[in-house]
């Protein structure tokens, strides 16, 4: 019997896009990082411990922001979680138009970081951030990471 070509991959189980929206609230940034933990083990993502804590503290300093900076525009923001076979990408979305940059470190200072420590956590992972605007004027803060650590 003659080969007629590979076959085309199926995605693994794991695979998928989900999308939640909470209250921009102080009370949603764990719930949110609890959310997430709780999706990534329910769908089996075959994430590295050490990937995953770093994920898990992006969302949090992520809605953390959400909640501090944009609650006033954007009562409501969302959560979104996108796997694919071989990274994770979480974003958070709110309808504040203002594009934060991350801050230059200064040790004076007892906040402020938290868009460094996100980029620094996804470089070290060897994955990617991000700010996007939206169509509807607001902004989309995401971070990709590798499921397993880059050697």
């Amino acid at each position: 019997m003659e080969s007629r070509g590979s076959v085309p991959a199926r995605p693994v189980s794991y695979e998928g896009v989900w999308r939640f929206t909470a209250p921009a609230v102080d009370v949603s940034v764990p719930q949110a990082r609890h959310a997430v933990r709780d999706l990534l083990n329910r769908q089996g993502v075959p994430l590295d411990d050490d990937i995953a804590e770093g994920l898990l503290l992006i969302v949090s300093e992520l809605v953390t922001n959400a909640v501090k900076h944009a609650a006033l525009l954007s009562p409501e923001l969302a959560v979104e979680v996108a796997v694919g076979a071989e990274w994770v990408r979480v974003s958070v979305e709110d309808n504040h138009p203002y594009r934060p940059t991350a801050l230059e470190t200064d040790y004076a200072q007892t906040g402020g970081r938290g868009l460094l420590l996100v980029r620094e956590i996804t470089r070290e992972a060897g994955g990617a951030c991000d700010v996007e605007h939206t169509a509807g004027g607001g902004k989309i803060i995401w971070a990709a990471l590798p499921l397993r650590p880059q050697l």
